[in-house]
């Protein structure tokens, strides 16, 4: 069996063992979404969507780290070098323990002065608010130091115990939602000591598979100044692009709340979780892909690199359009089941993220290309400005009262922009062909697209009720599968696809 195989053979395994876990993850994250919603209120759900978020904007610190940790393990992985990657994982450990103490002195200094100066919160809630406030920190720090171990598990490829411990933690959360349930004390507060307790427990269990099955992650503390160097400059330009993405994210909600107070942070917060749901079906296709295109490239195997590349934009885009389409169509119905009040703005904030989302998913092989690259101060310059055009142009929007759904829309459009960009860059640094990325990824996904589309629309203004939602949804996936099956695949992909389901079936 030739390397290539190998590789692509583990990439089918992989995304085999993170399908099941995103399947069981998703059907109890949806109604465990349901509880908390009910048990918290609109406005407590709103209040804990947006002081968690307020934290996320000190994390983004770490979202650079993470980066880079996983970048250099997986390239001296590539390379085979265990003696460095060791190096490699005890560094970023001391730096993401630093960080978290970092981000705990900000949060509690400067983020806290911001929360009581700027946050439109009701006064009969703020108490309960600091509360929530607190141990949203204490989360934020347990997850920047849990980053190595999962980095680890990552570039390793053993995505079987990903997938495990990512289901034992949406197990916790359900419970939490049945501890909601029973209690009378203040359920926000309660909520809030209760994530904390998961993510403290979940980081120990990280800890406990990489110490047990990865002689790389046994921590030793020590200084290297030259590779403390490398990784500070690749992740300190990585800093821009974390920083960009986490305030427009965090700006624009709270623009929302200075513009229409915390009833549209509620239907932020749902629209995220929809997103987040919707979303799983291709990251976790990504996850599998992403160490092999940073080890390829490391090897110097250039041609199965822009193999990669190429199938994991093309595939992406499918395995999410497959599954958004349905959604799209039917998100005023689909809501309403869910919870049994849907706030405001909930369904067309859903379907223009997953419009976003569409997108992301096109653009995620670029940048963990760039990533591969390693020199990324002009691409995070370049990114940063682009992103970031979204807080003026959204500020702007709503001063001359624009409708909510106009800053989701102007975020859709500069992500357009962004993708369009990074293929250019990659050409500028590693000759990436763009006529014929043009021609067999977007040209590809565009046709798929406007053709699957049509069919289900008309179906689902027939039917309604589960009747519209159940023949919808079999519609949109026989009609989207067919066409992706008929001209999205080359040929050789449909006889490995044939070829994979009968030896499954035999």
């Amino acid at each position: 069996m030739t390397v290539t195989a190998r590789n692509s053979g583990n990439i089918v395994k992989n995304t085999f063992m993170l399908y099941i876990r995103m399947l069981l993850i998703m059907a109890v994250t949806l109604y465990t979404s349901r509880i908390v919603l009910e048990k918290l209120g609109i406005e407590d759900f709103g209040i804990y969507n947006l002081v968690a978020g307020v934290v996320v904007l000190f994390s983004f610190i770490n979202n650079a780290m993470a980066t880079a940790t996983q970048r250099f393990l997986n390239f001296e992985l590539g390379k085979g070098n265990i003696d460095e990657v060791k190096r490699v994982f005890s560094m970023s450990m001391t730096a993401h323990i630093s960080i978290a103490l970092l981000v705990l002195f900000l949060a509690e200094t400067v983020g806290l002065c911001f929360f009581y100066e700027k946050m439109n919160i009701p006064d009969d809630r703020m108490n309960a608010s600091l509360w929530c406030y607190h141990f949203s920190i204490l989360i934020a720090c347990v997850q920047i130091i849990r980053v190595p171990y999962n980095s680890c598990i990552i570039a390793y490829e053993k995505m079987a115990f990903y997938a495990y411990i990512s289901i034992l933690e949406v197990l916790l959360n359900l419970l939490i939602a049945f501890l909601l349930t029973v209690s009378n004390s203040d359920r926000l507060i309660l909520y809030s000591i209760l994530m904390f307790l998961v993510t403290l427990f979940i980081c120990c269990g990280y800890k406990f598979i990489c110490n047990r099955y990865f002689v790389i992650s046994k921590y030793t503390f020590f200084w290297d100044y030259g590779l403390y160097k490398k990784m500070i400059s690749f992740s300190g330009w990585s800093l821009l692009g974390s920083a960009a993405n986490v305030g427009v994210q965090q700006g624009l909600n709270i623009l929302l709340n200075i513009f229409y107070g915390v009833t549209l942070n509620a239907a932020m917060g749902i629209a995220n979780q929809v997103s987040r749901a919707v979303y799983n079906f291709v990251s976790n296709f990504q996850i599998a892909f992403n160490p092999q295109i940073v080890k390829s490239y490391a090897s110097g195997d250039y041609a199965y690199f822009e193999q990669l590349v190429f199938k994991a934009s093309k595939f992406s885009y499918f395995l999410l359009f497959l599954v958004s389409l349905p959604v799209l169509l039917k998100s005023d119905f689909l809501l309403s089941v869910w919870l049994k009040e849907v706030p405001e703005y909930a369904v067309s904030f859903s379907q223009l993220i997953i419009c976003f989302l569409l997108i992301d998913a096109l653009s995620a092989p670029l940048w963990t290309s760039a990533q591969a690259i390693g020199q990324i101060r002009n691409y995070q310059l370049l990114m940063s400005c682009i992103i970031l055009m979204n807080l003026p142009l959204s500020y702007i929007a709503l001063k001359f009262a624009a409708k909510p759904e106009t800053i989701l829309m102007i975020r859709v459009i500069i992500n357009f922009v962004a993708w369009i960009i990074r293929f250019f860059y990659l050409h500028n640094k590693i000759a990436f062909p763009i006529g014929k990325y043009l021609k067999d990824v977007f040209g590809i996904v565009l046709i798929i697209t406007i053709l699957s589309i049509p069919f289900p629309l008309w179906i689902s203004r027939i039917y309604t009720s589960w009747t519209g939602l159940i023949i919808t949804s079999l519609c949109s996936i026989f009609t989207t599968v067919l066409v992706i099956y008929l001209i999205g695949l080359k040929k050789s992909e449909r006889i490995y696809i044939a070829n994979f389901v009968q030896s499954k079936l035999k």
